[in-house]
């Protein structure tokens, strides 16, 4: 997943190199803080920064043998510090330096994906406020409903994502815990001291009460959030596909130049991006499945969770910035055909304005009921027909009834639908929205 998906900043947070980097810059924070204790002579810490070092192929060989990757670690940095590698992971347990090296890296990780939805959210406010009154049918069951705009649809879609940030932003407070606290989190051999100083120095804040591992609620938390930004993604790329359908065709993906969209049909322009977003948003979700089920462990701790938070932790982050970057870039070029828009708002030849006839008449005098029935009833001619709504209203003896000419003609105005816009934008945007 890293090669075929991460982006260069995101994959150098989660490469293996990186893991023991910052494996190795815990351990010597720890030696700092026994340091500063006293119970460490100036000499001897002066040897630890100057000879604490490892290779990636002796880390590879000793775990071949030890079967353990923290020993493998520690013994391979210990081969370089003779004598002194005794006070090196002094008091330590493994997941003191795995759950703070792993939430070291979610917070990294959690402040890409916020700059991430914030350059999401710029280009849905530019594309919001440029088609604020671009007008087009709503629909709801895939069936046309009254009219929006374009814009309206963007701003829902930023409203959506402002929500996104704000989680995403309490996900990084959540996981931004550091654990230095021994084998079953009692602090035995090491002091609380200690945890509070290498959590700072990482700008991390040290968990109140840990057992062998910080809790796994916190990272359900996370890669539910992320879950939940995928899922919207998928809805904003699942829009996007229904758009671009041949029979409605009011946006489309960019197809560059030399582009082939089908090996068999030569003429086929596929939403391949959304698709692909659609996608990877159901294994995000899976992983959050998982997630959730590493909450539950036996007693301090056992590792039923660790073999699979190696894989869906790293590949959450990855696949998320990969989404976000990618709808970003999707939205950004996207082509928008307003005059299919107008063509399509047409095809149901007035029917979208039913129910402002159907609330007149009411004004009139008829209860709901009798209102609704007698639209309907001219709505199914139009339906079963070629027949045009508003032509069938100013024919009708019924509607003639309660209704002028003048007065149905009204009933037809689009800029009825769009009156409130500028209020809902100022709601989403603030009073700075412009008309």
């Amino acid at each position: 997943m890293i090669d075929r998906y991460s982006l260069p900043e995101m994959r150098s947070i989660w490469e293996e190199k990186n893991k023991y980097k910052i494996w190795l810059k815990i351990e010597l924070l720890v030696c700092e803080s026994l340091f500063k204790l006293g119970k460490i002579d100036k000499n001897v810490m002066e040897n630890l920064r100057k000879n604490a070092r490892y290779t990636l192929s002796r880390i590879k060989e000793l775990e071949e043998i030890t079967r353990h990757d923290v020993l493998a670690f520690t013994t391979a940095v210990g081969e370089n510090l003779g004598e002194n590698s005794r006070y090196f992971h002094q008091g330590l347990t493994s997941s003191d330096v795995l759950d703070t090296s792993l939430a070291l890296r979610l917070k990294q990780s959690a402040e890409i994906i916020i700059r991430d939805i914030e350059s999401l959210l710029k280009i849905l406010k530019e594309k919001a406020l440029e088609h604020k009154y671009t007008i087009m049918v709503g629909r709801t069951h895939g069936v046309h409903a009254e009219p929006i705009t374009l814009g309206f649809k963007f701003a829902l879609w930023y409203s959506e994502m402002q929500r996104n940030l704000e989680r995403m932003k309490r996900a990084k407070e959540e996981i931004s815990c550091g654990k230095i606290s021994g084998a079953v989190g009692t602090f035995a051999h090491i002091e609380p001291y200690i945890e509070e100083y290498v959590c700072k120095k990482l700008d991390l804040y040290p968990a109140k009460i840990s057992n062998q591992i910080i809790q796994r609620d916190r990272y359900a938390y996370y890669l539910s959030v992320l879950a939940v930004i995928a899922s919207s993604l998928e809805k904003f790329a699942t829009e996007i596909r229904g758009l671009q359908r041949t029979e409605i065709h009011e946006v489309e993906e960019e197809f560059a130049k030399g582009q082939k969209g089908s090996s068999a049909m030569p003429h086929k322009k596929n939403p391949i991006i959304s698709e692909r977003i659609c996608g990877l948003s159901r294994v995000i979700r899976a992983n959050a499945i998982t997630v959730l089920e590493n909450v539950n462990l036996w007693h301090e701790r056992d590792i039923s969770h660790s073999s699979a938070e190696r894989i869906i932790i790293p590949d959450s982050n990855i696949l998320i910035d990969y989404m976000l970057q990618k709808f970003t870039n999707l939205i950004t070029n996207l082509n928008i055909y307003p005059d299919h828009m107008k063509e399509n708002i047409e095809k149901t030849r007035g029917l979208i304005f039913s129910q402002k006839i159907m609330l007149e008449l009411t004004k009139k005098g008829l209860s709901r009921e009798e209102a609704y029935k007698i639209v309907q009833r001219i709505s199914m001619k139009v339906w079963q027909g070629k027949d045009n709504f508003k032509e069938l209203l100013l024919t009708d003896s019924e509607i003639s009834k309660y209704l002028s000419k003048s007065e149905i003609e009204e009933c037809f105005n689009y800029q009825f639908y769009l009156r409130n816009i500028g209020t809902i934008f100022n709601r989403v945007f603030g009073q700075q929205a412009p008309e």
